[in-house]
């Protein structure tokens, strides 16, 4: 992850109106470049098909790309992450609504699918993050060796870290009630 510094840093509000600002992601007012390639981009988009159509049918909220912006953390005003998959569950935006702009709220369930350019404190550091705002579950996706790490708040009562391999089978537990799918769909 690279951080471009601009002259001036950059608000929330001025970051929406960036050309190529879905590359980025701002901390402390600092562009920061976010990794993505192909693998874990096509990665990215079988999370979101597999997830979206069991969102869909049981109309249980809406489920974003990487595009989706979250400013929701209470330590950081202005910062502005982009998970590369993320849900929220429905009934929790203001009149039924999605923001124009930013989304203020912490969403149920953030995904980050490693790509080969991420630290591995960069995605820690992120998780922390997610889990400080209020995130319920955050995957972290391991395409070179078909892992996914499941992150939970330190209450929960299943613990707050689960590895599971490409013969396991993941589940959305209480965040999505009733997913389920073989890890390895994740990596077909």
């Amino acid at each position: 992850m690279s951080i471009i510094t601009p002259i001036a840093p950059i608000t929330p509000e001025e970051f929406l109106d960036l050309p190529d600002a879905v590359s980025y992601e701002l901390v402390d007012g600092q562009l920061v470049e976010r990794n993505m390639g192909l693998e874990s981009s096509g990665i990215a988009a079988r999370i979101i098909v597999l997830i979206g159509i069991f969102v869909q049918r049981g109309k249980l909220g809406n489920i974003f790309d990487s595009e989706a912006t979250y400013q929701c953390f209470a330590d950081a005003p202005k910062k502005i992450r982009r998970p590369d998959v993320s849900f929220v569950r429905a009934g929790r935006f203001e009149g039924g609504r999605l923001p124009a702009g930013h989304c203020r709220i912490a969403p149920d369930l953030a995904i980050e699918v490693v790509s080969p350019g991420d630290l591995a404190y960069e995605i820690e550091e992120k998780v922390a993050e997610y889990l400080r705002a209020g995130v319920q579950l955050v995957w972290v996706v391991y395409p070179s060796t078909r892992n996914v790490k499941i992150c939970r708040p330190r209450t929960s009562p299943l613990g707050p870290i689960s590895q599971l391999s490409d013969s396991d089978s993941i589940s959305g537990e209480d965040v999505l009630p009733g997913f389920t799918c073989p890890v390895s769909d994740i990596f077909a």
